[in-house]
Parts: structure tokens; C-alpha cells; sequence
């Protein structure tokens, strides 16, 4: 494990050092994070307007899920996307090969190669509007540290989802449309699920799992969740880890190295 960490501590140090040579992407980094959720906040403000409510949510309580969900962006935007969506070029240009020769598991290299920092404005907004709204709800520390599990489970569920869809580029070299359809599912998570009629409440229950993402954190900080859904939230998301490290030693019986 302290191998692992010390090896962690040597990539991100050196991925923030090149990336800091580039400092003005993070004022438009900023800039975009800011467009973004001023564009989710009048989005749902439009069904708020007219006296509507979402089921049993008030504003505030939306709120709370279009935060956990601004939150789940930017770990995806400073963690997931510079390291997994480079897995398809790897395989293409056969550079997976070195990453196969080094002394560490593969699935631990490819996934944590890099950082980026320009996620991190999306991580901020995101705490400070659950922030703000647990503010306007009278929320206590407590209500925060049991939305903490949740978002983390929720957090090893997208990378999972996502690190099995970057695997499949072993038999798929092009496989960014669907990526991109993944991340076109999980915007449904800015709105609590109960926003969807019963047949999509379903799909992104059972099929694609959305709701363990935002609204069972979501729910977890509001402190009215049931506990099962918790403990769902975290089978789930173990079988899915599990699934995606044997799902990769899978493709790698597929894969032909640029050497071979």
C-alpha cells in the first residue's frame, strides 16, 4: 500500500507541475464551471418559478442534488477523464505495452497517471451550493458527514462504469461516442429522480445507475434516507469495482501488443 502511495504522490506531483505551466486554463476552467451552473441552477429554477415542486423536494432540497452532482463532475473532469479516456489512444498507438511491463497493476496505472486541476472549480461550486443550501435548510455537520459515503460510493460507481467502457476499446478502437453517451445518462443526475416519469425512474435505477449517484447522497446529507438503499449504494458499487479489474483482465487476453 505504501508503495502504491508513494507512487500516487509521484504522478500527481508531476501532472500538477505540467499543467501549472498552463495557468490561464484554470481562469476559463473557472469561467466554464461558473456558465455551467448558472445554466443548471436557471434550469431548475424554471420549474420552481410557477409554484411547481419536484415530489417532496423544495428548492433548497434540489439544490442539494444539482451540488452532489456538480461535485461528481469534477472529480470526473479532475480524475476520470484525463486518465481513462486516454486508454483507447494507448491501445491504438500500442503504448499499453509499457504500461504492461511496469512492476504495478495496469488498472492502477491507467487510472491514476494524471490529474488535472481544471475539474477543481466544479468541486468547489458543487460544496458550495450543498453548502449554501444546507445553510438555508438548517443542516448540520452531521447531515454532511453522512452524505460522505454515499458520494464516495457513488464516485467508485462512475469510475467503474467508466473504466469498463474504456476496456472495451480492446475489441472497439473508437469507442468516445459511447463515453459520451455515458456522460449524456449521468447528467440526468442534476434533477432528484422523482423529476422522471416511473418508466425513466427505472432505467436510471436499475440499468443505468443515476440515482445512486446524486439523489441517495442527495438524500443521505437531507438525512431521510432509508438505510437500505445505502447499503444497495454500497454492494453495488463493490461489484461493479470487482467487476470492472476482472472485466479488464478479460480484455487483456484479447489485446494484441504492438510488438506481437
Amino acid at each position: 500500500m505504501q508503495r502504491y502511495l508513494r507512487v500516487l504522490g509521484l504522478f500527481w506531483s508531476t501532472a500538477i507541475a505540467a499543467e501549472l505551466e498552463y495557468r490561464a486554463n484554470f481562469i476559463l476552467a473557472t469561467f466554464s464551471s461558473v456558465g455551467n451552473l448558472v445554466g443548471s441552477i436557471f434550469g431548475i429554477s424554471l420549474f420552481y418559478r410557477n409554484g411547481y415542486t419536484f415530489a417532496g423536494w423544495k428548492w433548497e432540497e434540489a439544490l442539494v442534488v444539482l451540488g452532489v452532482f456538480t461535485v461528481l463532475q469534477g472529480f470526473s473532469a479532475t480524475f476520470l477523464v484525463p486518465n481513462l479516456n486516454k486508454i483507447v489512444d494507448r491501445i491504438q498507438q500500442g503504448t499499453l505495452d509499457f504500461v504492461l511491463l511496469k512492476p504495478i497493476s495496469s488498472q492502477f496505472w491507467l487510472s491514476t497517471n494524471t490529474i488535472s486541476p481544471w475539474g477543481l472549480p466544479d468541486l468547489l461550486f458543487g460544496l458550495f451550493v450543498i453548502g449554501y443550501a444546507g445553510n438555508r435548510l438548517h443542516l448540520t455537520w452531521n447531515n454532511y458527514l453522512l452524505g460522505v459515503i454515499p458520494l464516495v460510493l457513488g464516485m467508485a460507481i462512475v469510475y467503474s462504469l467508466w473504466f469498463m467502457l474504456g476496456a472495451t476499446s480492446v475489441w472497439f478502437v473508437k469507442i468516445y461516442n459511447a463515453t459520451e453517451v455515458l456522460r449524456g445518462l449521468l447528467e440526468a443526475g442534476r434533477y432528484p429522480m422523482v423529476a422522471y416519469p416511473a418508466a425513466y425512474r427505472f432505467f436510471f435505477t436499475f440499468i443505468v445507475p443515476v440515482a445512486f449517484l446524486t439523489t441517495i447522497p442527495a438524500e443521505a446529507i437531507l438525512g431521510r434516507v432509508e438505510i437500505n438503499w445505502v447499503f444497495g449504494t454500497a454492494i453495488l458499487a463493490a461489484l461493479l469495482f470487482f467487476a470492472s479489474n476482472r472485466f479488464w483482465q478479460f480484455a487483456l487476453r484479447f489485446y494484441t501488443s504492438a510488438s506481437s
